[in-house]
């Protein structure tokens, strides 16, 4: 029997990465998209609840709705797909890495996320591309993503999701032939100089850009980060309630202290 698959994004719902995942994961299974109808890059796991949502259908099993990407998974899982059908929810695929802290500020990764609180097994996968760059992008590389991704599926990635974990993919930008193999990651940290670059109107006024350029990462062995320019696909499961056993003893003696 063919699983049950929502998949969504933050690039929105004509993006090439989420239709070239959408056509690959369809040979395998019932696939329902719903991504925003306007690109949300960079939006974190914004929630719409000041205003009313709204889902227009493009096409069969493909909607477009005018919330940011973890509105995209409720919509998906809580409206259009019963929440009880639902075997696994795919976000991506996504324009650009979403490696180290940028899973902090990952519209893919929050779709995941937000699944993922659901008790969905989820997965966020990225094509890391230059995001930055004016030039299109070569459809082969999201297909060198979705072939994975779809390779996972067939391996019934969905039973081995543990709960309270989304598992973050991250694929080279090269061709399917030209990976090198795939390892299990951990963060890393990557580098930006954050530039606050001023300026102004014609009407004299003063407006700001937040930019800043990526200057590289930590050298950290078994990053996702380091894998990704080893040329190698990174997995890297992310336990969204991990406790650190040393910080809760840390603060204790420092409230003691304060006695």
């Amino acid at each position: 029997m063919s699983l049950n698959i929502v998949i969504s994004n933050d690039d929105g719902v004509y993006a090439p990465g989420i239709n070239i995942l959408f056509e690959v994961l369809s040979e395998i299974a019932n696939v329902t998209m719903v991504a925003p109808l306007e690109e949300r890059s960079t939006t974190g796991h914004t929630l719409t609840l000041d205003h009313p949502l709204r889902v227009v259908k493009i096409k069969e099993n493909i909607y477009g709705c005018s919330g940011y990407p973890a509105d995209c998974a409720l919509m998906g899982f809580g409206h259009l797909v019963e929440k009880s059908k639902v075997d696994l929810f795919i976000s991506g695929i996504n324009r650009g890495a979403n490696l180290g802290q940028d899973i902090y500020y990952s519209g893919t990764v929050a779709a995941a996320r937000e699944a993922t609180f659901h008790d969905i097994p989820s997965i966020s996968v990225s094509s890391a591309m230059d995001f930055a760059s004016i030039k299109k992008p070569n459809d082969e590389y999201f297909y060198t993503a979705a072939r994975f991704i779809k390779k996972l599926v067939l391996a019934n990635i969905h039973e081995y999701i543990s709960p309270m974990t989304v598992i973050n993919v991250n694929v080279p930008e090269v061709m399917e032939e030209e990976i090198k193999g795939v390892e299990v990651t951990h963060l890393g940290f990557r580098k930006y100089s954050e530039n606050i670059d001023k300026r102004t109107d014609f009407r004299n006024r003063e407006y700001y850009w937040i930019g800043g350029n990526y200057s590289g990462h930590n050298n950290d062995i078994g990053s996702d980060c380091s894998t990704i320019d080893e040329g190698k696909i990174s997995l890297t499961p992310l336990n969204l309630l991990a406790q650190n056993t040393e910080e809760p003893k840390k603060w204790r003696e420092f409230l003691e202290s304060m006695d």
